[in-house]
């Protein structure tokens, strides 16, 4: 079988012009020990807020599209589909770009985060259901991977960690060269940089995008703490080392763009994944999320100076981390090509 970078694909970088938003709607109350109805109303109000600069299309169970088409509001496209959980990014396929005009999906093997949950299927086949309803190519990996577990430059740079991709919850029979090569196949990378850890107590096992991601090609933003006492900060420490001695794929040093974490907040006894990096990048906009906490103006001066060509929104996003969740995993964008 061949694959996207044999057919001259890649993934763009998430800054790259969008056709649109994907999203879905919380379907499993047991996920959001928050209250179902309030992740529900914070699902809806960042599909508004991408709305402002992107379409928006949301998939939902059947039995719910009156409620959802009513929840979101004019201008959000509903699309039923069978689904068991609500982390877009994660379930859905990544998309490629080839030539002009030239899109196709990656359907990655997931097993909910490491056997998380049993009854993920319906979750494993949703990427596929995408893809025919867009009628676009599907190249199917061999790989259990996530798309909140990686983040590219466009140019051709990956960013990930070991906790995630080498847990043996996900491919126990791969070693690092050969998940690697699988990268390099199906995204078109030609250098991976490899973080330590995640976010302590993070569910997904230390998806980037709670940590880390590209602001621009050569430039990354990275969570910080000055917290000798929180277990982030050897974790944090130790990312920032690996990054300011890291390469891209064009030789280029990074330059790395602290982001300050939130104060420790935990819900249920356990704690939250606070980030400033889990936000979504759209035509000409940030959305990026807010907790009620000191940090959170700063974080918005911050990506305000790094994207000054965008305008900066943000939104309350605790319901949606109280799920195990931030904004960049409940979106994934499907770039025009």
């Amino acid at each position: 079988m061949s694959t996207p970078a044999a057919d001259g694909f890649r993934m763009p970088a998430e800054w790259e012009r969008h056709s649109r938003c994907w999203m879905a709607w919380p379907c499993r109350p047991e996920t959001f020990t928050g209250g179902i109805d309030a992740a529900c109303a914070a699902y809806a109000e960042v599909a508004q807020t991408i709305a402002q600069f992107e379409p928006v299309a949301m998939v939902c169970n059947q039995a719910d599209v009156a409620e959802v088409s009513l929840a979101c509001g004019p201008g959000i496209e509903v699309l039923p589909m069978p689904i068991s959980d609500s982390w877009v990014r994660d379930t859905g396929p990544t998309f490629v770009v080839g030539g002009p005009g030239q899109v196709a999906g990656v359907d990655w093997g997931f097993n909910a985060w490491g056997n998380n949950y049993p009854d993920h299927q319906v979750d494993a086949d949703l990427a596929k259901r995408m893809l025919e309803h867009l009628g676009l190519p599907r190249y199917q990996a061999p790989l259990i991977l996530e798309g909140g577990s990686f983040h590219v430059d466009g140019e051709g740079t990956l960013i990930t960690t070991e906790e995630c991709l080498l847990n043996p919850n996900r491919n126990p029979n791969l070693g690092k060269a050969e998940i690697e090569e699988y990268l390099k196949e199906y995204l078109g990378v030609r250098q991976v940089i490899w973080l330590g850890q995640g976010y302590e107590l993070d569910e997904t096992d230390g998806h980037i995008d709670e940590i880390a991601c590209f602001a621009r090609p050569g430039v990354v933003l990275a969570l910080t703490t000055d917290d000798t006492g929180d277990a982030n900060f050897k974790i944090f420490q130790d990312n920032l080392d690996r990054l300011k001695s890291a390469r891209d794929a064009q030789g280029r040093e990074l330059e790395v763009i602290p982001l300050r974490q939130p104060e420790r907040r935990d819900h249920n006894g356990v704690r939250l994944t606070l980030s400033y990096t889990n936000f979504y990048i759209a035509n000409g906009g940030i959305v990026m999320p807010a907790y009620e906490d000191a940090a959170d103006d700063e974080a918005f001066r911050t990506l305000r100076k790094v994207f000054p060509d965008r305008e900066v929104l943000q939104v309350l996003a605790l319901d949606i981390v109280k799920g195990g969740g931030g904004i960049h995993c409940i979106t994934q964008q499907q770039p025009t090509g």
